[in-house]
């Protein structure tokens, strides 16, 4: 029996499951402390003056909860600091400490041989094609009718 063709949402996570193992590898084996793949999407998505939790909560996807406990891991291991917010007395903002920077700028040079790699595996025109695609105006999410599906 055949396995199903996947849709493109579940490619989509196999690509970026690719990516995060790839660089979770190769920061781990140059020395670098090992970090869950939630700890590193909150780098990806901080804000140079810094983010409350909330808000990479909401950017990253998941509870403010889950959040917060990567940002204050991140925190123990020095690559994170919290710092109050001149725009809000009662909130906190989230930054990146000199050595998270140090850290944050490996791992972008590291997701760029990443990708080198990828363009050597399916061509350069299909990675840029592939990154054209991503990064093309999709708009708001459509709202549309699910079809009736009789049961089997």
């Amino acid at each position: 029996m055949s396995e199903p063709a996947q849709n493109l949402p579940q490619l989509l996570v196999q690509a970026k499951r690719w990516f995060e193992d790839a660089l979770l590898a190769g920061m781990q084996a140059a020395g670098e402390r090992p970090v869950t793949a939630a700890q590193a999407a909150v780098f990806a998505t901080l804000d140079d003056e810094g983010t409350s939790i909330s808000e990479l909560a909401r950017r990253i996807g998941v509870t403010r909860q889950t959040a917060h406990q990567a940002v204050h891991s991140l925190i123990g291991m020095g690559l994170l600091e919290q710092a109050p917010d001149p725009a809000s007395a009662r909130s906190s903002l989230v930054r990146v400490t000199a050595e998270g920077a140090r850290a944050h700028q490996r791992a972008l040079a590291t997701i760029a041989v990443i990708e080198g790699v990828l363009a050597e595996r399916i061509g350069t025109a299909a990675t840029t094609a592939l990154r054209e695609a991503l990064t093309a105006p999709w708009g708001e999410p459509p709202l549309v009718e699910a079809p009736v599906v009789e049961a089997p």
